[in-house]
């Protein structure tokens, strides 16, 4: 960090700015000043290595957990319009949700040479054992660092793979973990430290702001498995028009009853050129589609491997390709190549 270094802070939001009223925990403005405020309150030495920034706040502050892909277009165009201008950017939102903002954020802004961090808190600022001051601290740290290269996480004195980030934990400090891939940082006496050698290169920003907007609701949905779950529950869903893929969170390392009806849907919505992306409802490890016979006919209509990658990656990669309107063919060999370091394999 160089004595000019300036970050860009978006307050959107989030439990972190939260204040106490008579029906519970209310969105509260004038962010700015309270964070200077709180950040005053660190020691001098403390205070002395944090970069100097500008915060802007969301004229309409959002609820994480209402959050939608039109609202990470929004993040994403903020960061992209003052790009040249800053040396690095936090975005600071409710926890719901931050790993699915993480994770479309990596792909929108795939190559950036600059880090973005997104942060949050499980306690609001002035909240007695509030974690929200250490994470933003970390947060601006970790943004003025010039070696990251990509979209993380800040969180409970950790640095996250922004695209392999999930939600572990309702209400422990260290809320977040990635199960598939390593730490890239932590933060120790009071100063981050980088594992040097598990950061992406420097690639140059390649951009991608599509419209999600266009693509209305449930262009994407969630399609997990369950005991007994039948053909017509999974045709309801699937079949609707504007959905244009979907994520099916499949059983072990790729498995779906033996049930030739409900493989039948699955056929035919692949017939109608929607996309089809297989994970693991276990959290640790990859999905190998074809392996057991039990899902092998997944292989054989064309369901693609998710790998190790989380759902929110899965998800949010799916919306984006589907964004960026494209042919099928397109679409499915740039969801099986690896972009922003989403399949974690070989990286632990």
């Amino acid at each position: 960090m160089t004595p000019e270094t300036h970050i860009l802070v978006l307050y959107t939001g989030g439990t972190l700015g939260m204040v106490e009223s008579e029906q519970g925990l209310v969105t509260a403005g004038d962010f700015d000043q309270r964070l200077r405020k709180a950040l005053d309150q660190l020691s001098p030495s403390r205070r002395s290595r944090l970069p100097i920034f500008t915060l802007r706040e969301f004229p309409q502050l959002i609820d994480s957990s209402s959050a939608t892909p039109a609202d990470w277009q929004t993040i994403a165009a903020e960061i992209a319009d003052a790009y040249d201008s800053f040396d690095g950017f936090v975005v600071l939102q409710g926890t719901d949700t931050l790993a699915w903002t993480a994770s479309s954020l990596a792909f929108q802004l795939k190559g950036t040479a600059r880090p973005v961090v997104v942060s949050g808190a499980q306690l609001p600022l002035e909240a007695a054992g509030s974690d929200a001051l250490t994470n933003v601290e970390l947060a601006l740290a970790a943004a003025a660092q010039p070696m990251l290269n990509e979209v993380v996480v800040a969180f409970g004195g950790q640095l996250l793979r922004g695209v392999c980030t999930r939600k572990w934990f309702t209400q422990d400090h260290r809320g977040f973990t990635t199960p598939n891939a390593p730490l890239l940082g932590e933060w120790v006496d009071d100063r981050v430290v980088l594992y040097a050698g598990r950061l992406l290169d420097d690639q140059g920003p390649a951009f991608e702001l599509p419209d999600y907007a266009r693509l209305g609701q449930d262009a994407i949905i969630r399609l997990p498995l369950y005991p007994g779950i039948s053909a017509e529950s999974v045709r309801v869903q699937l079949m609707r028009t504007q959905v244009k893929g979907a994520v099916l969170e499949l059983w072990g390392s790729g498995n779906l009853p033996e049930d030739a009806e409900l493989l039948g849907v699955l056929a035919d919505a692949r017939g109608e050129g929607k996309l089809l992306a297989g994970i693991s409802q276990c959290p640790h490890g990859p999905v190998s589609i074809g392996h057991y016979a039990a899902g092998a006919g997944l292989a054989t209509i064309g369901v693609l491997s998710g790998d190790d990658m989380t759902l929110e990656a899965v998800f949010t990669k799916l919306l984006h390709l589907v964004a960026l309107n494209q042919d099928e063919a397109w679409q499915r060999e740039r969801f099986l190549m690896p972009l922003v370091a989403e399949r974690a394999s070989g990286l632990l």
